[in-house]
């Protein structure tokens, strides 16, 4: 008999450039137990000496031919098309990525029996008596949400081994690609640039490591299903903002409350979100990280 614990987890990490993509690959390439597969649409990999191919999921051939070939156990896909404002006015490309992209990776995790992990959003509520149990009825408001609960449900119709794994706020470290929200806080207070920020819209941001911790007990424990991940604390955008400023020591004064409605953004917003862990706590033993210690983790970066 082979020693089942000898044998490498092929992983295959779709959207590896992204900010939750790289964390997630940098954790994956650490273990020795894992043989790690890394595609994104840009050309190279923002990591270099990884195993890496360009992919576009709205491609089916293209996901035939990298899944077919690699062959993996456990697919984690984070690409998504995620501007939800741009969602409105570019629903084709959205629909196509984040729907028709999914439809793709689901038919050929199927066909290999891999269990394929997948993000979603709270976006997929409309924010009207949040937060919100994985048993809770979606009502997206905006095309964004619509196209990520349609995923969710054509992963659930396709016969593949899944967990879907929904989250809300992400922030923490990733080396490239745009800064997180934190750190957009913390540069534009040092450059003493007054930053507008929505009083009304409430969520429990999601320390990235953490969701990548979920993701790694997830596999561990081999859960399927519906699971919510996200931080310890319901909390509205503008203070989440006022404790940033205060640990890092940077002016409170230069944070301006306002509505939502201010804003005039193409898509309307869930505002009061949210989605509560119980579950993963229960049967993951998941556990954030409070929101302090998350900024003593980022400072060390």
């Amino acid at each position: 008999m082979i020693d089942s614990d000898l044998i490498k987890k092929r992983i295959l990490i779709i959207g590896s450039n992204g900010m939750l993509g790289q964390r997630l690959t940098e954790f994956f390439n650490n273990s020795t137990q894992v043989e790690l597969m890394c595609v994104s649409v840009e050309e190279n990999s923002f990591i270099p000496e990884l195993q890496y191919k360009q992919l576009d999921i709205s491609q089916k051939n293209q996901v035939r031919q990298i899944i077919l070939d690699f062959f993996p156990d456990i697919i984690i896909n984070t690409a998504a098309f995620t501007n939800v404002d741009k969602s409105e006015t570019e629903k084709e490309t959205a629909w196509k990525i984040n729907v028709g992209g999914v439809e793709n990776i689901s038919f050929y995790s199927w066909t290999v029996d891999a269990h394929l992990i997948h993000f979603s959003t709270d976006y997929i509520f409309d924010g009207k008596n949040g937060p919100y149990t994985e048993e809770d009825k979606p009502n997206p408001i905006g095309y964004y949400g619509r196209t990520k609960l349609a995923s969710e449900n054509s992963i659930r119709v396709s016969g593949t081994r899944y967990t879907i794994v929904r989250t809300n706020i992400l922030y923490g470290p990733s080396k490239y690609g745009r800064p997180d929200f934190v750190k957009w806080v913390v540069n534009s207070l040092q450059k003493g640039e007054k930053i507008r920020i929505v009083t009304d819209q409430i969520g429990n941001p999601t320390y990235i490591d953490d969701l990548v911790n979920a993701v790694n007990k997830i596999i561990e424990f081999k859960k399927e299903g519906i699971f919510n991940i996200g931080g310890r604390e319901m909390i509205s955008r503008y203070d989440f903002t006022l404790r940033i400023a205060k640990y890092f020591g940077l002016d409170e004064k230069l944070i301006i409350p306002i509505p939502t409605k201010e804003l005039n953004q193409p898509a309307a917003r869930p505002l009061k979100s949210g989605l509560i862990t119980i579950k993963a706590e229960t049967e993951i033993g998941f556990k954030a990280h409070t929101i302090e210690e998350t900024f003593s983790l980022m400072k060390i970066e």
